[in-house]
C-alpha cells in the first residue's frame, strides 16, 4: 500500500493543457515572431519540461528571440487567464476527500511556476489538501528527469517506492517510473505509446477510477 501521493498539476489536477496550448500564439503576436510550422510536435514535446529544457525547447522552434523573453509572455498571459479560475478535472476533490480521510499525505509536484501552481489551488479550494509543492525551479532537471518526484518524496518523509505518482504526460510517467514510485497515468491529450505502457502501473481514465483503486486496496 502506498504511504503518500505525488500529484502533477497541469491535465492531472485541472484542466488546463488545453489552455497552456493557446498562450503561445498572442505571445508570439506580441513579440512579432512566427508560430512553428509542426505545432502538434511543439506542444507534444513541450509538455512537462522547466527549467533548462524548457529553455532549450522554446529556442529550438523560436530561435529568433530570446527563450527566456518568450516564456516570460506566455507566463504572463497565463498568469492573466488562470486567475480567472482552472475548471477540475472530473474526480479530484472525490480524490482528495479520500486521502484527507485516510490520512495519507498529499503534496503537488508540477513544472508550473510556483505562483501559478499556488493560483490555481487557491482559486479550485484545493489548497487545504496539500502539505507542500514542489515546482520545476525547486530541482536541477525536470521531467522526464525523477528530481521533481524524489524532492517530493522526501519532503513527505517517504521512500519514494513507497508514493504514488499521478500523472497525464508521458515526460511525467518517464519521471514518476525512473523515481521508482508507483504510477498512474490518467491520460489527457496524449494516450500512451507501447513505451509508456511499460512504465506505468496502472492507467485509469480518470481521478474516480484512480480513488477506486485505492478503495479496493490495489495501490
Amino acid at each position: 500500500m502506498v504511504k503518500g501521493v505525488i500529484f502533477d498539476m497541469d491535465g492531472l489536477m485541472f484542466d488546463t493543457e488545453r489552455l497552456w496550448d493557446t498562450f503561445w500564439d498572442p505571445a508570439c503576436e506580441e513579440l512579432g515572431v512566427p508560430m512553428p510550422q509542426d505545432l502538434a510536435t511543439f506542444y507534444a514535446s513541450g509538455r512537462g519540461l522547466a527549467g533548462q529544457y524548457l529553455i532549450e525547447h522554446v529556442q529550438k522552434y523560436f530561435p529568433q528571440v530570446d527563450p527566456q523573453k518568450m516564456l516570460d509572455k506566455v507566463w504572463q498571459i497565463g498568469d492573466a487567464r488562470f486567475a480567472q479560475g482552472v475548471p477540475c478535472k472530473p474526480g479530484l476533490k472525490e480524490l482528495l476527500a479520500l486521502l484527507e480521510e485516510r490520512g495519507l499525505p498529499r503534496i503537488v509536484a508540477s513544472s508550473s511556476p510556483r505562483n501559478m501552481i499556488e493560483q490555481n489551488l487557491q482559486t479550485t479550494g484545493t489548497a487545504r489538501y496539500f502539505h507542500d509543492i514542489v515546482c520545476g525551479a525547486d530541482v536541477q532537471h525536470s521531467k522526464p528527469a525523477p528530481d521533481i518526484f524524489l524532492e517530493a518524496a522526501r519532503r513527505l518523509g517517504l521512500d519514494s517506492h513507497d508514493c504514488l505518482v499521478l500523472e497525464d504526460s508521458f515526460n511525467g510517467v518517464r519521471a514518476g517510473h525512473a523515481a521508482g514510485a508507483v504510477t498512474v497515468m490518467v491520460p489527457d491529450l496524449a494516450q500512451p505509446d507501447e513505451e509508456i505502457r511499460q512504465l506505468y502501473d496502472y492507467c485509469c481514465h480518470d481521478l474516480y477510477e484512480v480513488r477506486d483503486l485505492l478503495v479496493q486496496g490495489k495501490l
